[in-house]
């Protein structure tokens, strides 16, 4: 690929404002790519991040894991370089470059000296378009997801939270975990990556945003002659999901780990999605119920006022679907009665009574003051970028972030709860010693 000259056209003064339409440019590309570009001459890097439309939405049931497994692999070798040669020519560098799977989407993320920006594009057209998937390279990968699904099946935390989705999102696409399972991860071949990523990985919904000592026009032109031709006329359309059928009456599972020391308590249900009218509403809500401070309402009653959790918090998803809305704890395996017991009856507060304004304006005071020290950085602007592309925000949300976040109101925040919280229609999973040793 062509060098390109990346030096600004008019360097810009330096400011410390949030990315809004003054300073964001935005461009589509012929083949459908968005590109997002920000500059920031204060720094003498670049970072690069974006999604490819490959998730484990488009995983078949008997090889669930195979999205995750493919992007996994694109690093791995391309018809140009070994996986050694791209490690090289990273390390030479001092650059990085990796990708993610995810349900919906995969990411990616680079990172170099601004002068290095067309060697990350480089080898993200290599990945992108020309991975050979090398069979030793696959069984060592394979190796190694299946070791860290054998450390998943012993981890109390996270089989209470496999567990969780598979009570709250039962017949839905958000049960299945993007990793897979052993014998899935098993029964895949290297002719299947292959096959995979030939059909699914192309111009189609993807992201990329790029932020650094970069001229914004010179990004997006250099972005332009890196992917600006790609195209896939097998790329599948994205997948619609289906209507969550949300659970009727309270649903438990003890999932026995022998062995263990600490039980993991999972409390919840499906919340709003990111682009829902009542994330916000919400996500204020969460952060009083088990967020702020000292984790919230819960960390001050479960864990400072009576002692029963070794640790506890709630967190609220928010994805392009229903994301999950959940309360976790880490209890010895004798307060997991208690525990959970007390953890309902916060839930049933939070419901039933009207968040204070006191809770509401320090939770409120806390994400303003939240936003711009996430953007301190190019990768927290770049990522920043993408979630405005992502769900449809719009280039002024930034502007209009401390306006939205004032105009929560209790009685929203209470709503909201309602929707989602109902305490008699929760999901309830302990994984840690079998019931007998607590």
């Amino acid at each position: 690929m062509s060098r390109v000259d990346l030096r600004p056209a008019a360097r810009p003064a330096p400011g410390a404002s949030l990315p809004g339409p003054e300073n964001i440019r935005r461009a589509v590309l012929s083949n459908g790519i968005v590109v997002l570009c920000r500059a920031n001459f204060n720094s003498p890097s670049v970072v690069i991040n974006g999604y490819v439309r490959l998730g484990s939405l488009q995983d078949p049931d008997e090889k669930l894991g195979l999205a995750d497994f493919a992007v996994s692999a694109l690093l791995r070798g391309t018809a140009r370089r070994s996986f050694q040669q791209i490690y090289d020519a990273l390390e030479s560098s001092g650059a990085s470059l990796s990708f993610s799977g995810g349900t919906h989407v995969s990411s990616f993320y680079g990172r170099a000296l601004a002068e290095d920006l067309p060697l990350l594009l480089g080898l993200l057209v290599e990945a992108l378009q020309q991975p050979v998937f090398p069979q030793e390279q696959v069984e060592r990968l394979r190796a190694q997801i299946l070791t860290g699904l054998a450390i998943r099946a012993q981890d109390t935390e996270e089989m209470a939270s496999l567990t969780s989705d598979s009570l709250v999102y039962a017949g839905h696409p958000y049960q299945r975990p993007d990793e897979g399972y052993p014998e899935t991860i098993q029964a895949i071949t290297r002719d299947d990556l292959e096959a995979f990523h030939r059909r699914c990985c192309g111009p189609g919904g993807m992201m990329v945003s790029v932020v650094g000592a970069v001229d914004p026009s010179r990004a997006i032109e250099a972005i332009n002659q890196a992917l600006g031709d790609w195209s896939n006329p097998s790329q599948p359309e994205a997948i619609q999901l289906p209507p969550l059928k949300r659970l009727e009456v309270a649903a438990r599972r003890h999932v026995p780990i022998p062995g263990k020391f600490q039980s993991d308590i999972v409390i919840g249900a499906a919340g709003p999605a990111r682009h829902s009218p009542d994330f916000l509403a919400a996500a204020l809500g969460n952060s009083v119920l088990g967020q702020f401070g000292m984790m919230g309402r819960l960390g001050e009653v479960v864990r400072e006022q009576e002692g029963l959790a070794y640790q506890v918090q709630s967190s609220l998803g928010g994805g392009m679907g229903p994301g999950p809305w959940y309360i976790s704890a880490g209890v010895a395996p004798q307060h997991v009665g208690a525990a959970v017991d007390l953890l309902l009856q916060e839930v049933r507060r939070f419901v039933r009574e009207p968040v204070s304004m006191d809770e509401l304006a320090d939770s409120q005071a806390n994400f303003l003051g939240r936003l711009p020290l996430s953007m301190e950085s190019n990768g927290g602007v770049a990522s920043s970028l993408l979630l405005l592309e992502r769900y449809q925000l719009g280039l002024d949300y930034f502007q209009r972030y401390p306006g939205l976040i004032n105009a929560v109101t209790v009685e929203q925040v209470q709503e909201t709860a309602r929707r989602y919280l109902d305490p008699e229609r929760l999901a309830i999973v302990v994984a840690g010693p079998p019931p007998e040793a607590e």
